[in-house]
């Protein structure tokens, strides 16, 4: 994915949200402050399965890594 930021660069960020965002029948997630913000823009928010600006923290989720705040949730119950 591209720098969104940038006019001349968001081309390929934006591309990459709108295919992601078509897909049916999977679960999609956007992981990271920059993703979430290009997602936004394009006021696609809806589209997605999960959408999240922890972007280390959503990828370790992904990987199956235990976060501390869920265990202490599970723990709680």
């Amino acid at each position: 994915m591209g720098v969104a930021e940038f006019e001349n660069y968001k081309h390929g960020t934006m591309a990459v949200c709108k295919a992601v965002a078509a897909l049916k029948d999977c679960y999609t997630v956007v992981g990271g402050g920059d993703s979430v913000a290009a997602v936004e823009k394009l006021g696609m928010e809806d589209k997605f399965s999960h959408v999240s600006t922890g972007g280390g923290a959503s990828l370790e989720l992904l990987q199956g890594v235990q976060l501390p705040g869920v265990v202490a949730i599970k723990d709680r119950n």
